[in-house]
């Protein structure tokens, strides 16, 4: 496994319709890097804000998607989607406000 820094594990914030219904419950989706677990996951959300505790982490593996062009054939590169749940007395993520 390759040695993730916290900084590294995160790579993007998902801004989706149904990802932002369930911010108003304090979950959060982020895309993270293939080889990241839940600790490593949990770890980057604490660190990167403040004041934030995480309950549990949910991730899922997303396969790349075939494509075509003309008579080539390719795939997509294959992504991970972590869902964070926060605590109840924890501090909201900032990066979402305004959105």
């Amino acid at each position: 496994m390759a040695d993730l820094k916290y900084y590294d594990v995160i790579l993007k914030p998902v801004v989706t319709e149904k990802s932002m219904r369930l911010m108003g419950d304090k979950q959060y989706t982020f895309l993270v890097h293939p080889e990241a677990n839940k600790t490593m996951i949990k770890d980057a959300v604490e660190k990167m804000f403040e004041g934030t505790k995480v309950r549990k982490v949910n991730t899922m593996n997303l396969p790349g998607k075939t494509k075509r062009r003309g008579m080539t054939f390719g795939k997509t590169a294959k992504t991970k989607k972590a869902i964070v749940f926060l605590t109840e007395d924890s501090k909201e993520i900032e990066i979402f406000q305004g959105l």
